[in-house]
């Protein structure tokens, strides 16, 4: 990265409440797609690392739906879109305080 570059990364984050109720159903588990799986900790400690900055954690909100309804679909076999909203909904309202929202946001600065 360029001295002062910015690196945004979006990942999920296996500590979120849909990822806690859905246990091996979870979709963000999505193997081959995702061959790692991160929470706040380790970013920081691989961001650090490098020698690079966290300088923004944000939640992708919308993210908690999406991967509850496909959740949803992985674990019963059938699509249970209320289900998977109303789980989504409670992931997004105990990220709220929790900070661990089913996807996250990183803004990375090298300085």
């Amino acid at each position: 990265m360029k001295p002062n570059g910015t690196l945004v990364i979006a990942v999920p984050n296996y500590k979120s409440y849909d990822a806690k109720y859905y246990k091996q159903f979870w979709a963000a588990f999505d193997v081959p797609r995702h061959l790692w799986h991160f929470n706040q900790e380790s970013i920081f400690k691989l961001v650090s690392k490098l020698s690079f900055k966290v300088e923004k954690v944000k939640p992708m909100w919308f993210d908690a739906f999406y991967v509850s309804m496909l959740s949803e679909k992985y674990k019963s076999g059938k699509i249970n879109a209320i289900k998977g909203f109303c789980i989504g909904l409670l992931s997004n309202i105990k990220a709220i305080q929790s900070k661990e929202a089913s996807s996250l946001i990183y803004i990375i600065k090298n300085e």
